[in-house]
């Protein structure tokens, strides 16, 4: 096992570092990967980074997706951003890439994310050996929600468009091969492995066969291998400014999946607030500290009752992330993944971001929960707290950020006051998260009686006339 660092392309963020649990036992400050002088090494490890990407890929079917030792083996399909050093957001992108990549449709508002993520002409987002990677499109923060709606609509119409060609062509391409298709299940990766050679056979089936109708059904055979669409943005795109649209999208049922890389802040444009932004914190037009309680995006879309709905943080717990992402792309409906994500407007060393995110649960200000409608219809209750009850106070938490401890410097009767009030949110919201959690699972009713047709129905129950 190698942990390969390209000397050119390393931010010097230090986060690998300070995140890694393996220590030598002769030598405790010596971990299985250290910070040093890049001069020294530059030309050495350049040569060792390029053999390293000769290696071959790991088989993405002989790893387990759902274990933190086997996922980080998969292949990134998005590497060397722009994005500040130890920024919180790009390691989720990362994770989305590394699971769904080579069949990723990407929608981007406009935003942190937008910039690293397409500042071309170069881009961080890559094609696998096969030529496979995410789609991506830029849109902007009134409107990212509707324009991946329209990914999805898109999709679905020519994996429906493929579908009649294949049915009216099957007795010339085969009626196994189109039959196969048609029914091929691809909810596990296996699957769409196995429907895509089926793709590369029908193509070649076709091209010996002069038709519109196979013309036609050569240009969009692709579709029905299973795409996953993804809408992503940070909190100023989702809680504020796309909230309508995103809502919208939400109520829709289609089969969307939503990452919100939540900074609490807007970060792209210098750290305004915005209604992710919590109680106490300063930030630009809340320069004495926020007022006003965060927004609970993930309760709204509960509400629904239809929507996959998750909140995670990396540094708290890296295999209930990778949980969440799984069921958020497998749940048929739409699905909302909030992100804890660490930013410099937070005003700490960014190498700690990730130990701050575990703070943040463990003082109970960012509950970890998956909320999964399909667990209803198995008489179990869809609500799901995954973080233990607050073991540390909420100043231990946040008086590590300068866009807390700012304030109590210059005004510590203010800070002292709104500290209250943001660790009486933290214990209500804990104590609602706790009771859902507690609620015993209620699976759906059974179906009724079929009514009585109106021709054997009584002179009553038609409307009472007499006859």
């Amino acid at each position: 096992y190698t942990l390969q660092v390209s000397p050119e392309d390393c931010t010097g963020c230090r986060l690998c570092v300070e995140i890694c649990p393996v220590k030598s036992k002769s030598e405790v400050k010596h971990k299985a990967i250290n910070m040093v002088d890049q001069a020294p090494l530059r030309e050495t490890e350049s040569k060792n980074w390029d053999f390293f990407l000769s290696i071959p890929e790991f088989d993405r079917n002989r790893l387990s997706h759902a274990q933190v030792k086997d996922a980080q083996l998969l292949e990134p399909l998005f590497e060397f951003s722009g994005a500040c050093a130890g920024c919180g957001e790009t390691p989720y992108i990362k994770l989305l890439t590394q699971l769904f990549g080579d069949r990723a449709l990407i929608a981007n508002a406009t935003g942190c994310s937008s910039i690293y993520g397409g500042n071309l002409p170069t881009t961080p987002y890559t094609s696998n050996a096969a030529g496979r990677g995410p789609s991506w499109s830029n849109s902007l923060f009134e409107d990212n929600a509707e324009f991946g709606l329209g990914m999805r609509l898109a999709v679905d119409k020519q994996a429906e468009y493929a579908a009649e060609l294949l049915r009216r062509l099957a007795g010339r391409v085969g009626d196994e091969l189109a039959g196969a298709m048609l029914i091929a299940d691809q909810s596990t990766e296996t699957g769409i492995a196995a429907q895509r050679v089926r793709i590369a056979e029908l193509k070649q089936r076709l091209s010996g066969i002069v038709s519109l109708e196979a013309r036609d059904l050569l240009a969009v055979a692709d579709s029905l291998a299973a795409k996953s669409v993804w809408l992503l943005g940070g909190d100023g795109w989702a809680y504020d400014i796309g909230a309508g649209g995103l809502d919208h999208v939400l109520g829709s049922g289609m089969n969307v999946n939503v990452l919100v890389l939540d900074t609490e802040v807007y970060s792209n444009t210098g750290g305004q607030m915005s209604k992710a932004t919590p109680r106490g914190a300063v930030a630009k037009y809340a320069t004495g500290g926020k007022e006003t309680r965060k927004k609970d995006l993930a309760m709204e879309a509960i509400s629904y009752g239809s929507v996959y709905v998750a909140r995670v943080a990396m540094g708290s717990s890296d295999t209930h992330t990778i949980k969440a992402f799984r069921e958020a792309e497998a749940y048929p409906g739409p699905s909302l993944i909030i992100a804890y994500s660490h930013c410099i407007a937070h005003g700490y060393d960014m190498a700690f971001g990730l130990n701050q995110q575990k703070s943040a649960v463990l003082s109970g200000y960012w509950p970890l929960i998956r909320y999964n409608p399909a667990l209803r219809e198995q008489g179990k209750n869809p609500f799901q707290l995954d973080s233990k009850a607050p073991s540390i106070p909420l100043r231990q938490y946040v008086y590590e950020e300068a866009r807390y401890s700012m304030l109590a410097r210059s005004h510590p009767d203010h800070a002292r006051e709104l500290l209250r009030k943001a660790q009486d949110d933290v214990e209500r919201q804990w104590r609602v998260y706790e009771s859902r959690a507690a609620m015993a699972g209620e699976g759906l009713p059974a179906p009724e009686e079929p009514a009585e047709s109106a021709e054997t129905a009584s002179p009553i129950t038609k409307g009472g006339e007499d006859e």
